[in-house]
């Protein structure tokens, strides 16, 4: 294994690891192999390769019939055209029988916007899986635990999303960090001043907030919320518990997403303040730093929400 430019490689390079050792492992492309950058896979295992075109519901119709036939399909593609464009076929011909298909849907949130702007920014993804039975989803914050998250997405039974990002992710994991089946990681222990949980490509910026916090005496804790919606929250909802002001940082719409989450856990078992930041609008072109600090994602920004919570 290697450390990886993003979160693309990361699902190429793991999906090869994968066929190596089950030839049940399959890729169907709907026209998004070089997208993936998963042209050496097509090469080195041809008879597991299906190329449908630009054709998002064939893709899935492909998959749940492959994961019939007890193969283990990844249907690999822009994160909005396939929860959007084929949201009817993961519902109705993967998730409602319950097949094992896995899905890693890459350039989700906004961060992805520089080139292609609104159409190619998916952040409506998480808040649409959420709503559909039997999906897994899980989150990596980087490229290291996107390889890591699709090896555990192949070992879990049934349907899964992976939600990837455009390449300029930063960095945040070593190699080696397993992907947390609990839920969340936390990364900083200073304090319980306030909780501060991250969700994806933003890690970085919550990690320097509490930095900052931490020199004007301000003690938090920061965890990495890696798993959406999971049957086993029980470590979120400790952590939840031991702060009395939380703040939940996301690359997505505030609804529907991680902080529609912690806020129903918060709800259902430790009710406290919550300040979600999020999107609320549409997103537009732009580089990645200069998008995601003037839609409210800026370290400056998550420094003055924990400040003024209740004021």
């Amino acid at each position: 294994m290697a450390e990886f430019k993003g979160t693309r490689e990361a699902f190429a390079q793991a999906v090869m690891e994968l066929a190596e050792q089950d030839d049940r492992v399959m890729f169907v492309s709907p026209d998004s192999l070089k997208a993936m950058r998963a042209v050496k896979f097509a090469e080195r295992f041809p008879e597991e390769y299906v190329e449908v075109g630009i054709s998002e519901q064939n893709a899935v119709d492909m998959a749940a019939g492959l994961a019939a036939s007890s193969l283990v399909p990844f249907v690999a593609t822009y994160g909005g055209f396939l929860t959007m464009r084929a949201c009817e076929q993961m519902r109705t011909f993967v998730a409602y029988p319950n097949l094992n298909v896995k899905f890693v849907g890459i350039n989700s949130g906004l961060l992805g916007g520089e080139r292609e702007g609104v159409t190619h920014q998916f952040y409506e993804d998480l808040g649409i899986l959420s709503n559909i039975p039997n999906f897994t989803i899980l989150t990596p914050a980087d490229g290291n635990q996107a390889y890591h998250a699709v090896k555990m997405a192949y070992e879990i039974d049934g349907p899964v999303y992976v939600r990837a990002g455009s390449g300029r992710e930063k960095d945040v994991y070593p190699e080696s960090a397993p992907f947390n089946k609990e839920g969340i990681t936390v990364l900083r222990r200073y304090g319980n001043d306030a909780l501060l949980l991250s969700n994806g490509f933003v890690l970085d910026r919550v990690l320097e907030a509490a930095e900052v916090l931490k020199a004007q005496g301000i003690l938090v804790t920061v965890g990495d919320i890696n798993i959406l919606y999971g049957k086993n929250p029980e470590a979120i909802i400790r952590e939840i518990s031991a702060s009395e002001r939380i703040v939940t940082v996301e690359d997505h719409n505030i609804n529907g997403g991680m902080g529609a989450y912690i806020s129903k856990l918060s709800v259902e078992n430790a009710p406290k303040r919550i300040t979600r930041l999020g999107l609320t609008s549409f997103g537009e072109s732009g580089p990645a730093k200069e998008l995601a600090d003037a839609y409210g994602l800026s370290v400056e920004n998550i420094v003055e929400t924990v400040k003024h919570i209740g004021k």
